[in-house]
């Protein structure tokens, strides 16, 4: 599995694999994205923990604005990197803001 934060509010757009972007139809269904109940808060932004599917590559994501369109950039696209477990717990370990579980706090 590889993981991904991404902002409270933020959409998941496109999905890419090895080939290029995910294919349903010959793979028969969607990539596998779960949100975990895991999150940090940093700079007043609560960021959500995601799990992904080894098979993806990358992900495109969209702000609150761009989802709605009013976005006035043309062309313009998000893509979040994903890491490892190993990376996830680094950033865990070193959090400076509050790591929220279900929506109890943790110090």
């Amino acid at each position: 599995m590889k993981y991904f934060f991404l902002t409270a509010g933020w959409t998941i757009g496109r999905v890419w694999e090895f080939g290029g972007l995910w294919n349903s139809n010959s793979r028969r269904r969607q990539p596998y994205l779960k949100p975990l109940p895991i999150s940090l808060v940093e700079n007043e932004e609560k960021l959500i923990l995601y799990e992904v599917e080894d098979d993806v590559l990358m992900v495109e994501v969209l702000s609150p604005e761009q989802n709605e369109g009013n976005s006035s950039a043309i062309g313009q696209v998000f893509l979040k990197r994903l890491i490892s477990a190993e990376q996830v717990i680094g950033y865990l370990a070193k959090a400076n803001g509050k790591i929220l579980n279900d929506s109890q706090e943790w110090s």
